[in-house]
């Protein structure tokens, strides 16, 4: 059969010529906007260069279209993605969509186990989630295919699923039970695959994909080649309905999809003040992720996150690649009781649940430990980074059933020990999650507790 597009939000970019006349502010707002609509592109092509594009770099994990996993969760030695989760053990794959779909197998599993593929588009939008949520744990294989492809579907295929940029990014999270449960992951990671779809199908493969020289970035590079970087970046992404604005905007401004920037019609001083915006929008961008305390809305499919640049953006600079609301709820700890940043040099915390107000899920939950600065996991002598639902077990309970959680740079003790999730001597977040939350937990009649300060 034929597949058709449904996306009627990919259009054509038009080219107008580059930068009219302007006002001094129309200049500033401009750059404002402009940096904030591309900024998440180029956060996530950061990720997908270290991760398939950079052989030999340390956070490299395989080419294009290939599928790796990760037999361990993350550590503090991971510095690839901000925020990670340190519960489920990650299998990586960077799309290159240009020439043809890609197949990706799901392995079946036992039912009360949690997986998902995050397909993740390169605006950072979620656009579909293979798994436990929509498909069960009975596996398949789903094929994924660019933006407007038109070809034949093969038979056994599960569904199909069009990523609206021809660069995308697949996660796959697979729920480890406990260190010991480490050799099960391993054997369901071994069951993920992905194949080209000639190779799936066993026919003739379409023409190669144009060459592409693939521009390094870095932390460094985003700061001093940012606008080359998102004029590149926009040749593999169309459109959204309604992001006409914005890219009338780049257009402006000289950042037109696929080509050198700056131009040379663009006046020095704009290529100066759009290289001194990018430096002031990004110190705005970080300081909205700071404050995201509620995260329900920060990420979402390309429906739900249409035209919320700055929401996106922020998200991708707090936690990029975090999941949609009906997949995974995230509580974020940046302040105590008082309103203060948490900072474990000068003060101590605690965390409690009631016996009958753990978090509720039809997954699991977990609480996660993060410097502030770095926004990495927090090295420790104990090597742990998370407490989370499959520690219940282990951890200790007053007479009441109560667990209390002790978040500080020092042990609390032998005795208390089991409920110690070691923080920097410094300030730190902390990130609960809720994989699968309940109706309650998505609603809001589920009320996290804070963490208290203890002195």
């Amino acid at each position: 059969m034929k597949r058709r597009s449904f996306l009627s939000m990919a259009v054509t970019a038009v080219v107008l010529p580059v930068l009219p006349a302007l006002a001094q502010q129309d200049i500033q707002a401009q750059i404002r906007e402009g940096y904030i609509y591309t900024y998440p592109m180029v956060k996530n092509y950061l990720t997908m260069y270290q991760y398939a594009l950079e052989p030999g770099g340390a956070q490299y994990k395989g080419p294009l279209n290939s599928l790796v996993s990760i037999a361990r969760v993350y550590t503090p030695e991971d510095t690839a993605i901000i925020t990670p989760n340190s519960d489920t053990p990650y299998s990586f794959i960077v799309f290159d969509l240009r020439a043809e779909p890609v197949v990706v197998t799901m392995p079946a599993i036992e039912d009360d186990r949690y997986y998902s593929l995050q397909l993740v588009d390169l605006y950072t939008n979620n656009v579909d989630y293979p798994g436990t949520r929509l498909d069960g744990n009975k596996g398949g294989d789903f094929l994924i295919t660019g933006p407007g492809w038109d070809g034949v579907v093969p038979q056994g295929i599960k569904r199909v699923i069009e990523m609206p940029t021809e660069l995308g990014i697949g996660i796959v999270r697979t729920q480890l039970f406990s260190p010991d449960d480490l050799n099960e992951v391993k054997k369901i990671q071994e069951g993920y695959r992905a194949q080209l779809l000639s190779e799936y199908a066993g026919t003739e493969a379409p023409p190669a994909p144009k060459a592409v020289d693939w521009p390094p970035i870095s932390e460094e590079l985003m700061a001093s080649n940012y606008w080359q970087l998102a004029a590149f970046l926009l040749q593999f992404a169309p459109p959204y309905e309604g992001d006409e604005a914005q890219r009338e905007i780049l257009t402006n401004l000289g950042v037109v999809a696929g080509e050198d920037w700056p131009p040379q019609k663009l006046p020095a001083d704009t290529v100066s003040q759009m290289k001194a915006g990018a430096v002031t929008t990004y110190d705005e961008i970080r300081n909205t992720a700071a404050q995201i305390v509620d995260s329900s809305k920060a990420f979402g499919s390309p429906e739900q996150m249409k035209g919320q640049y700055m929401v996106r953006a922020s998200a991708a600079q707090g936690g990029i690649y975090g999941n949609s609301l009906e997949e995974a709820l995230y509580v974020m700890y940046v302040f105590n009781d008082d309103r203060t940043l948490l900072d474990a040099t000068r003060d101590r915390y605690s965390l409690s649940f009631d016996a009958n107000m753990l978090p509720p899920v039809d997954a699991f939950w977990s609480i996660t430990m993060y410097d502030q600065p770095s926004q990495f996991l927090v090295a420790n002598e104990m090597d742990r980074y998370l407490i989370n639902s499959s520690m219940l077990s282990g951890l200790k309970k007053d007479d009441t059933g109560r667990i209390t959680l002790y978040l500080q740079h020092e042990s609390p003790g032998p005795e208390l020990e089991s409920n110690w999730l070691p923080a920097p001597a410094g300030k730190f977040y902390a990130v609960m999650r809720l994989y699968l939350p309940k109706a309650d937990a998505r609603d809001g009649r589920w009320v996290p507790p804070k963490i208290v300060r203890r002195g």
